[in-house]
């Protein structure tokens, strides 16, 4: 029998944009009892996406993890989300998409026990089809309810990991046993720019993390929010949305779960998520603890990174 307290985690990221994708890696390198059995990158051109996790993986001393770039475009459509490469250092070199190993490396991670956590477009996800029936997964993503008060007014246009890949989406909330962690929770839980001298003090990892996250504040517009809405903080960089899914799928206690019957509809080329009695049950996050949240965010990055299981000749490591 396995270690009850350790949890298999397969990570399905667009790591390479927004900095939080590499926060939320950085998260599970360091939580205590995680057991990453692989990392695939979603809308990944080229596999830079997976270029750029295999250098976190590198800084947290963590390289035996096995990376596989997976679709390079949208299922919905034709166009490409190139990853914001002036964020990260010359030299690295992508490595080009192999047709099936990410969906390969998926079922692999599945049949191991894992848990799946998505926090880019679920393309990758969803050309498994129905092998997702009853599998546990958590996405970030899912417009229920609107943000709480003293926070923006966004809509469910800027879910991006949901509207980038509509097709996508809506198969993997036709099958998967899934938990949403919504844009309007992780909302409640920012990064700031007091969290930046302890983030830095942990490391190479740490450094690199404060560097990105201060760069998209600024070409993000994120710096304005904070002075903007009363509900956050006048210092603020981003937002955990990612860290905060990842957390979530690995058992945090800081976040309030609500479970829901859903359906999902298109309007005006927008997919909607909607509280339906002939829904499919789905639990979703409402509220997030973001004091709590920062403490064990920054907690795990200074953690050292042990990498406490090595992968096997199978590329699943093994309790």
């Amino acid at each position: 029998m396995g270690d009850p307290d350790r949890v298999r985690l397969h990570l399905d990221t667009d790591l390479g944009g927004d900095p939080d994708d590499a926060c939320a890696l950085a998260l599970l390198l360091g939580w205590p009892g995680v057991e990453l059995t692989g990392i695939t990158t979603s809308i990944d051109p080229g596999g830079w996406r997976a270029a750029y996790a295999e250098h976190v993986l590198q800084l947290a001393g963590r390289a035996g993890v096995p990376v596989v770039p997976g679709a390079e475009r949208s299922s919905s459509h034709d166009r490409i989300a190139e990853p914001v490469h002036g964020l990260w250092p010359a030299g690295l070199t992508p490595a080009p998409t192999q047709p099936g190993a990410a969906t390969a490396l998926l079922r692999q991670s599945i049949d191991a026990g894992a848990v799946v956590v998505s926090i880019g477009p679920y393309t990758n996800l969803a050309a498994l089809g129905s092998e997702l029936s009853g599998v546990p997964v958590t996405v970030m993503g899912g417009w229920v309810d609107p943000p709480r008060a003293g926070l923006p007014p966004w809509g469910p246009e800027r879910d991006f990991n949901v509207q980038w890949d509509i097709r996508a989406a809506q198969t993997v909330a036709a099958y998967a046993d899934l938990t949403l962690v919504t844009l309007p929770a992780t909302l409640q839980a920012p990064l700031r720019r007091a969290d930046l001298a302890r983030l830095r003090a942990g490391g190479a990892l740490g450094e690199l993390l404060a560097a990105q996250s201060e760069a998209h504040a600024v070409d993000s517009g994120k710096t304005g929010l904070g002075p903007a809405y009363d509900g956050l903080p006048d210092d603020l960089l981003n937002f955990h949305y990612d860290p905060v899914a990842c957390a979530v799928a690995i058992g945090w206690a800081g976040a309030a779960v609500e479970t829901v019957a859903l359906s999902t509809e298109v309007r005006d080329g927008i997919l909607h998520w909607r509280r339906s009695a002939h829904g499919r049950l789905t639990r979703v996050v409402t509220t997030v603890d973001g004091p709590a949240f920062t403490e064990a965010w920054l907690t795990a990055v200074e953690a050292p990174k042990d990498p406490g299981v090595r992968p096997s000749s199978a590329g699943i490591p093994r309790p």
